[in-house]
């Protein structure tokens, strides 16, 4: 379906200034340039949204409760089912990478997002099986059930890296960025995506999880494979309605022949105006060209024309345009971006794991008759970022925008900032009640909601930092490699994950020196001192941030070539004079 392509619509496109047509490269499902009243928009990226709803709800679901069914029912130490839990969350949040790789250059987004969906639902499948089927349940065979549930929950990773980042790019493709009021709505979209992704975490943690604890996980799995395959009917209900981008190969080529043609140019010199380095006419493509910048200026090399014998000099790897060139230092810099949001992710893996862990021991009662279930502890995280999320979106930007007069109000990159400070005082906050935990009499007699002040402010950083994280990593990668880089986005949180894990190694072994002694992670809780160790990232947290200032006041966003105004918005894409696109 993404790989068709028209030739019909050009001519009324000019016609009425690309109003009535889409003219940023996508098409529709005919292969035909898109009709913007008739697809795209919010009419598309709420088919989008809802399957997004169910991927979250049955993720969610299974990796909340993870923690606990390592420990009691396949027996694990603390220790070691918290380093499984994040090596898990390491594979699936890292193989989105690999998933927006195949989406962006081969596969198309529309098409890896069913691929993946009916990998997620295998998994899904299994798990049922392996709950429901007597001589498969962990009583009758333990080694055969524990093989059979990671097979089935890393069929999950599987399908969540196809599924994460190519749904959520294939959703903010429906929006143009040349269009202002599509441009206004595609900002909007990132804060309601996470809105319904956390809506899904709500019942995930809560219903899915009672199912769980009072039924049996077969019946939640079951549950979970139902929503799934409905949300699937949903997404490909929507076909007609979508815009799709055409794949054209490996994202990674291009970047790769600019470094190759700047070092066989090494010797040569720049040239003193900008505007003798080569790009293409404008009239001449239809993706957006970028403006040139002074960083990195010995990329520029790869755009700078060599005559031999009066003839000009060309070839994929030996000449690159402007464009290419600026694309490829957008990569670049991006990398002390992704290093400096590493102990964030860090601090996130906490939640699932330890804050869940937490839960666990102290006294749940809501009632007479009701038990609150250890994983739905995590159900307060999901609120703080839905309520962050909202009132950011419907208070707080609007007022930023009319006090700093830009489209975002503030930049994405201050934006992420707040949520890394949240978080770094949830740490503070959660060491603090753990501490309380440890020096009560017992744990059971402190109540769980002394949790809600550390899950609500995670919550609130995610609402700031993930959002954030998300719209940067979508909005400053080249437009070809969008998904590779909601991909990177994701990958923050599995480096984090996994770092958390070596971490958890790391000081187990110094603080037992070497087993010789008790450490901070005993074999439970009560053994432990995850107090000091909430200490320990709170104060790696700290450092962190001001190496994250000092790498984003620095940063430069993407630039962007179009016609009629400049526009200078450093929350976002900076638009150079049509002037500037007529000297190249």
């Amino acid at each position: 379906m993404e790989g068709l392509r028209g030739s019909g619509g050009h001519g009324e496109a000019a016609v009425d200034g690309g109003e009535r047509w889409v003219e940023d490269s996508s098409v529709d499902y005919q292969g035909r340039p898109p009709l913007r009243t008739a697809t795209g928009s919010w009419k598309a990226a709420m088919f989008i949204i809802l399957i997004e709803f169910s991927e979250r709800l049955s993720y969610f679901g299974l990796a909340t409760s993870l923690m606990i069914y390592l420990t009691k029912v396949l027996q694990e130490e603390m220790k070691f089912a918290a380093k499984n839990v994040n090596y898990w969350t390491s594979v699936t949040t890292l193989m989105p990478l690999l998933g927006g790789f195949l989406a962006d250059g081969y596969l198309g987004r529309f098409s890896t997002v069913l691929f993946s969906t009916l990998a997620y639902l295998s998994g899904l499948i299994l798990l049922a099986i392996s709950q429901l089927s007597p001589r498969l349940k962990p009583d009758h065979n333990l080694h055969l059930h524990e093989t059979l549930f990671f097979v089935a929950i890393y069929l999950v990773s599987i399908g969540t890296g196809g599924h994460k980042p190519a749904l959520e790019s294939f959703g903010a493709d429906q929006f143009d960025d040349g269009h202002a009021a599509e441009r206004v709505q595609k900002m909007s979209y990132f804060n309601w995506w996470n809105c319904a992704l956390c809506a899904g975490v709500l019942l995930g943690v809560t219903v899915i999880v009672y199912l769980q604890e009072k039924v049996g996980w077969g019946a939640a799995a079951v549950v979970l494979a139902a929503v799934m395959a409905a949300s699937l009917v949903v997404f490909l209900a929507g076909w007609r309605h979508y815009r799709y981008r055409v794949p054209e190969g490996s994202p990674l080529t291009p970047l790769v022949r600019v470094v190759v043609a700047a070092a066989r140019k090494r010797h040569l010199e720049l040239p003193g105006d900008a505007n003798e380095l080569y790009e293409v006419k404008p009239q001449n493509i239809k993706r957006r060209l970028l403006c040139h910048t002074d960083q990195l200026r010995f990329l520029d090399k790869a755009a700078v024309v060599e005559h031999d014998g009066g003839e000009e000099r060309r070839g994929a790897w030996r000449l690159a345009t402007v464009t290419q060139v600026e694309e490829t230092k957008l990569v670049l810099a991006m990398v002390p971006i992704w290093v400096a949001t590493l102990p964030f992710g860090i601090t996130a893996a906490q939640v699932s794991t330890f804050f869940i862990k937490q839960g666990s021991v102290m006294d749940r009662r809501m009632g007479p008759h009701f038990t609150l279930p250890p994983a739905s502890t995590f159900a307060m995280a999901a609120i703080g970022m839905i309520v962050a999320v909202a009132v950011y979106d419907k208070v707080l930007e609007p007022y930023l925008r009319r006090l700093t007069g830009g489209e975002r109000g503030i930049s994405i990159l201050k934006r992420i900032g707040v949520g890394i400070a949240f978080t770094i005082v949830a740490m503070a906050v959660a060491a603090t009640v753990e501490r309380r935990r440890l020096r009560s009499a017992s744990s059971a007699s402190m109540s769980v909601f002394w949790l809600v002040p550390q899950f609500l402010l995670m919550g609130v950083g995610d609402g700031f930092a993930l959002v954030g994280l998300q719209e940067y990593f979508y909005d400053q990668v080249p437009d070809s490699m969008r998904s590779l880089g909601i991909g990177l986005y994701l990958s923050v949180i599995g480096a984090g994950s996994f770092l958390s894990s070596q971490l958890i190694t790391a000081v187990d072994r110094v603080t037992s020196h070497g087993g010789r002694a008790a450490g901070w992670f005993g074999k439970d809780l009560n053994s432990s001192r995850l107090d000091l160790f909430y200490w320990l990232l709170a104060c790696i947290g700290i450092a962190n941030l001001v190496f994250y200032v000092v790498v984003a006041t620095r940063y430069s966003y993407k630039t962007v070539m179009a016609g009629g105004k400049v526009v200078d918005d450093k929350a976002g894409d900076i638009e150079c004079a049509a002037a500037a696109a007529a000297a190249y």
